[in-house]
């Protein structure tokens, strides 16, 4: 068989990288390695059913699916997990943990935004009045207003989104003069209560190991936006706690699987199991804060997915 070239590349959205075959048509992890260090396989997105699949690999060799590697781009597969690594690929997570943080904060910056409340909006304020008066600022993905199921009547408020994070902040800073009443634009939770921008701003570190310590955690964290506190219970329990000053970079890292000393931890939300925590210690008598400051820690536990 004549020799043809694979499209790979480390990422989906990446530019992929022509990649040699043999005479036989199969690829050599080698080879692959060779371009992409410390590479252990090669996955493909399945046109059918959109779900990724991976590559045959038999003794080093990667065999084409349905003996035809087509034009799709391949995608390489590196180690996870805390097991020793060869070299290249013990280099290549160092080099992950110094420079990922500022890459995921500008994919963050760029693509990841939340749908906004939108409070205060005349009961006349139709969907698409609310598109044109924020397409303004900036591209619209999605704009819905709240109405009641029977009446059809508008309840007051409603949602937008928006392309770009930049235009997110720009609207969340001010005011609006909708159809003649001013509005407020901000994110969901924020209306939750007293305590939901402390909860906001609080992750959930999972997998941790007892190498790392709450000065690794701030460290790290830290390339990301302000840290305000880092908590590791004791005994170890295989997660901790990291508290950030700005809420949209704690939101931002949530459902991320990022490398902390070669470390793979994942990152959720932090949800307390009661809401009222002061609330309950105010009725003791000579109550403490530090005491309900302990407890309210105390009771923050696994996100359900870690359960």
């Amino acid at each position: 068989m004549a020799e043809c070239y694979i499209r790979v590349a480390e990422d989906e959205n990446e530019e992929p990288m022509e990649i040699p075959s043999e005479d036989d048509g199969t690829v050599l992890l080698s080879t692959v390695a060779a371009q992409f260090p410390g590479a252990c396989g090669l996955r493909y997105r399945n046109p059918a059913s959109q779900c990724m699949r991976g590559v045959r690999l038999v003794e080093g060799v990667l065999h084409a699916p349905d003996a035809d590697w087509g034009s799709m781009v391949y995608v390489v597969n590196y180690p996870k997990g805390n097991a020793t690594l060869h070299p290249a690929v013990d280099n290549k997570r160092k080099m992950d943990e110094m420079d990922a943080a500022s890459a995921v904060k500008i994919k963050r910056g760029i693509q990841k935004t939340s749908d906004l409340i939108v409070l205060g909006l005349p009961w006349k304020t139709s969907e698409q009045d609310l598109k044109d008066y924020f397409s303004t600022f900036g591209e619209v993905i999605m704009v819905q207003v709240k109405r009641d199921a029977k009446t059809g009547n508008s309840k007051g408020f409603g949602f937008v989104r928006f392309t770009d994070y930049e235009t997110q902040s720009k609207v969340m800073s001010q005011r609006h003069m909708i159809d003649g009443r001013w509005c407020d634009c901000k994110l969901p939770n924020s209306k939750a209560g007293p305590d939901e921008p402390m909860r906001s701003r609080k992750v959930f570190v999972g997998r941790c190991t007892e190498d790392l310590s709450a000065d690794d955690l701030r460290q790290f964290f830290m390339q990301y936006g302000e840290v305000t506190d880092v908590f590791i219970p004791k005994p170890f329990r295989a997660f901790a706690f990291v508290t950030f000053a700005d809420e949209q970079v704690a939101q931002s890292l949530c459902g991320e699987d990022l490398i902390i000393k070669g470390t793979s931890v994942h990152i959720s939300n932090a949800e307390p199991k009661h809401s009222n925590i002061h609330h309950l210690f105010s009725n003791f008598p000579g109550r403490s804060p530090s005491l309900a400051a302990m407890f309210e820690r105390a009771q923050y536990q696994y996100p359900s997915s870690h359960v």
